[in-house]
């Protein structure tokens, strides 16, 4: 398993983070896919060979980001098996508890925040540790934001709460990345179609009350856009990308 850039994808037994997954290999990398659920990595590194004969350059790492000592296993097995950490795709995340917030227990509000917020940041700290310290020095980080960072949508206060602060770490991380050679962005993505965003397609509610279909993009495309991200030399950096359905109601009154 020697050869090519090494990343680390969180989320990816599914969605966006296997897409994003099945990019990189497709590019080269070796991948380590890291995920609450063992079966789904599984399935992740099974497309991969099936689509790139790559999956003696996948590593499945079953974990749960919101346990800082297993985020911190994570990225020491990367290490041991692949020498190094090039790029973290921080991914994982859930969405937000049905119903209006009125009505939410107070653990339901904790389990967004600890999965997209704790888990996000206790990912960028054991990322800067292993680029800070390996030679050559550096790496890049790109957060899953979502457009839920810029704008919400009825009933999201908890997934928008914490997609605005993920902006907070973006910045910040970008900021403090500057003295390891570590460069940090961020991709917002709207309505790529995966199972957890196939409702759009089927109608959802909008801020004047209606509901709506909306358009969507093929996931493939997020792939796309992380490759191109960390395609760039470290001297250069996206610090904010948005990729979205072209017809989808975010820009402009609805």
């Amino acid at each position: 398993m020697s050869g090519g850039k090494v990343a680390v994808v969180t989320g990816a037994g599914s969605g966006i983070g296997r897409a994003v997954a099945l990019a990189l290999l497709g590019g080269g990398y070796r991948v380590v896919l890291a995920g609450r659920r063992a079966a789904n990595l599984e399935e992740t590194r099974d497309a991969a060979q099936a689509t790139h004969g790559a999956g003696d350059r996948v590593l499945c790492v079953p974990t749960d980001v919101t346990d800082p000592a297993a985020v911190r296993r994570l990225f020491d097995t990367a290490v041991e098996e692949f020498g190094r950490v090039d790029l973290l795709f921080n991914n994982a995340g859930r969405g937000n508890p049905p119903g209006s917030f009125i009505d939410w227990t107070p653990e339901q509000w904790q389990d967004v925040v600890n999965t997209n917020l704790n888990g996000m940041f206790y990912c960028i700290q054991q990322a800067f540790r292993v680029m800070r310290d390996q030679s050559p020095r550096g790496g890049r980080i790109i957060n899953n934001g979502s457009i839920s960072a810029h704008a919400p949508r009825p009933n999201s206060i908890a997934y928008t709460a914490t997609k605005h602060a993920v902006m907070g770490l973006t910045k910040t991380a970008s900021l403090d990345g500057r003295a390891h050679d570590i460069a940090v962005g961020q991709i917002d993505i709207g309505n790529a179609l995966t199972d957890l965003a196939a409702r759009m397609g089927k109608g959802v509610p909008q801020a004047n009350g209606e509901v709506a279909v909306e358009p969507l993009m093929d996931v493939a495309v997020v792939g796309q856009s992380v490759l191109y991200m960390d395609s760039l030399p470290l001297e250069a950096n996206v610090l904010f990308h948005t990729v979205m359905a072209t017809k989808m109601p975010f820009v402009g009154r609805g």
